[in-house]
Order: structure tokens, then sequence, then C-alpha cells
């Protein structure tokens, strides 16, 4: 019998950086045990070339990368989420659709990357730092025993791994 593959939803207000990186962090580092989608609550239906040029230079997949509404996983033929991340204070302070299947959902917010615009090399320090500790959480939550947990301790490993990284 294979395991479980966990369909993860990251989601942010522009689904334009944030969540474009860990979508292409967890299909990464997920090994096959989960998949990894992003949406927006009002996506500006292109990604940040500086987040595609970053993935990019760090030999992350990203032809299949795209910025797109949350409405699109509402849908009947959708993945079936199992885990929702907001990664922006903004997305996770909208109303939230009434996600079919009742997903564990958690919130890392994460600074907007794209909002710091000093200099260009300023920028892509700032990008560059928003994906380390995007790949820190990620890290982490792959190494969570889900298999082993109830719904509660997962709820509270999640939410311990905001406040720690």
């Amino acid at each position: 019998m294979s395991e479980k593959v966990y369909n993860v939803l990251f989601v942010c207000t522009w689904n334009s950086a944030r969540s474009i990186m860990a979508e292409a962090i967890l299909n990464q580092m997920g090994n096959g045990r989960f998949r990894a989608f992003s949406a927006g609550s009002h996506p500006i239906g292109e990604v940040n070339p500086m987040t595609l040029t970053l993935l990019q230079s760090l030999n992350h997949d990203t032809k299949t990368l795209r910025s797109k509404h949350w409405d699109e996983f509402m849908v009947a033929d959708a993945p079936r989420l199992d885990f929702i991340f907001t990664v922006c204070d903004k997305a996770a302070g909208e109303p939230c659709p009434l996600w079919p299947g009742k997903p564990i959902r958690s919130h890392w917010d994460v600074v907007d990357p794209a909002r710091f615009f000093i200099n260009e090399d300023r920028q892509q320090k700032s990008f560059f730092d928003t994906y380390l500790q995007l790949k820190r959480r990620i890290s982490l939550f792959c190494s969570v025993p889900i298999i082993q947990l109830d719904a509660m301790a997962i709820q509270q490993y999640l939410n311990d791994i905001e406040r720690v990284i």
C-alpha cells in the first residue's frame, strides 16, 4: 500500500512571491509525500519576476508556477486539500472560503519581499531571506510525523513552527 500524498495550499493575497516560493520549495523538499499548490485571494495574475529568477537559480522547477485565485480549489475536480497555510497577515485576516474536507490550517506570516524596494541588491537579498525563512519552516513541516498524530497535535506543531522561525 502506498503512502498518502498530502495536498498543501499556500495562500497569500497577491500570489506572486511568498506563496509561489512555498509551493516550489515544498514540491522539491516533499519527496513525493506532499503535493503543493499556491493561490491568492486577489492574485495579480503573474509571478513576480524576482521570484522566478531566484527559484530558477536554486534549481526549482518553475514551469507550472502561475498566479491564480483560490476559487480554483473550490471546484469539484480540485485536489482535496489536507493543509492550508496563509503566509501573509492580509490573507490570514480575510474571510476564507469554507474549504472542502476540513483541511488543517495554519498561519505563517512572512514579510513580503516585494514591498521593500530600496535598490535591486537589497530587494534580491529580501527575496532570498524570505525564501530561506520559508524553506526552514517547510523543512520542519516535512518532518512532522503526520500519520502518528491527531489533528490537534498536528495543528499545535504547525503553529509552533511559525513562533520558532
